[in-house]
């Protein structure tokens, strides 16, 4: 039969005071009289707590229509004036970046796709880079997860351009459909673009793949034209040129409210914003890219058009603000 728990208790302290006077009687040493003045010892270090990590999603709205920046990563590039400010000097460069607190050796841009939920479709524009540009990129699907959004429930696509960042995320792994269900939206002349680049070219985009992902995705693709009224009432093409032959923006409206998806209008958002005239090494155009730039901006600070800036830090929200004799862009 069990004896109760605190019968064993009882039991246990009295074998203690035995066991300590037995010791007692024996000539056993006392434990050393502590020292009450003494300095207590120092605490251990608490253990440092892991970095938190940064949140690969962000709900906002536009209007009526729930919206979420999603983290697909980040690239990379040497400021060696090679893609920003060519026929600059880093000097100029530097002068722009410094007093914004960053690193002069190189240049990070964003990488992030949006969602935007209307009562009957589930939006998506641009895919991000995938495989493209090496482990830096390629989030988006558990950034969509962490968004709780299934990739089979994504309705419409809007590829803004054909560069490997912004389509990479077509296909998965397998070269099959990452999104099944979505009709994909594309320029014509960007559409044409990527159907007839040579290979070279396609590598140099970042589109190694180039004939399988056009197989892959051409039984889903809308070629519409530019400026097209896509998704009526909601989502408005915007032809910005200078960076690819079909270059899209996409206007997204809800009642009074907008959100304007630049796309790859600009990508730094110091010095695309501060010095838009600046030629920019990845537009095909590199004068109309510089002349469109500043128009966008100008025009929308002078609107104070709401704007969403794929390449700018995440979650990418924000306006494009007068200042002096330029432009700053300001985050939400």
């Amino acid at each position: 039969m069990l004896r109760s728990s605190s019968t064993r208790a009882v039991a246990f302290t009295a074998i203690v005071v035995a066991s300590l006077l037995a010791a007692c009687s024996k000539g056993v040493t006392p434990p050393p009289k502590v020292d009450e003045g003494a300095a207590a010892p120092a605490p251990a270090p608490a253990p440092e707590a892991a970095p938190a990590k940064p949140a690969s999603s962000k709900a906002f709205m536009v209007g009526e229509l729930s919206a979420t920046s999603l983290r697909d990563g980040y690239l990379e590039f040497p400021n060696d004036n090679k893609v920003f400010g060519i026929g600059h000097t880093p000097e100029e460069v530097n002068a722009l970046l410094t007093p914004a607190g960053l690193p002069t050796d190189k240049l990070q841009l964003g990488l992030d796709p949006l969602l935007v939920k209307t009562p009957d479709r589930v939006l998506l524009f641009d895919t991000g880079a995938a495989s493209n540009f090496g482990p830096s990129a390629g989030q988006l699907p558990a950034s969509l997860a962490e968004a709780g959004v299934d990739p089979n429930s994504v309705t419409d696509i809007f590829i803004s351009h054909v560069h490997g960042d912004h389509v990479g995320g077509l296909v998965n792994a397998q070269g099959k459909l990452a999104f099944p269900n979505a009709t994909i939206h594309i320029s014509k002349p960007e559409w044409k673009f990527l159907t007839t680049v040579s290979a070279d070219m396609a590598k140099q985009i970042g589109l190694g793949t180039r004939d399988a992902l056009v197989a892959a995705i051409k039984p889903k693709v809308d070629a519409f034209a530019p400026g097209s009224q896509i998704v009526q009432g909601t989502v408005k093409a915007v032809e910005i040129k200078g960076h690819t032959p079909g270059h899209s923006g996409y206007l997204i409206t809800s009642g009074p409210d907008s959100l304007l998806y630049v796309a790859d209008a600009m990508h730094h958002y110091i010095i695309s914003v501060q010095k838009p005239d600046w030629p920019m090494g990845f537009d095909s155009d590199q004068a109309t890219g510089a002349k469109s730039r500043a128009a966008l901006i100008a025009d929308s600070a002078a609107k104070g058009q709401r704007i969403y800036a794929v390449h700018f830090p995440f979650p990418g929200i924000g306006k494009f603000e007068k200042r002096g004799d330029g432009f700053v862009w300001v985050p939400e």
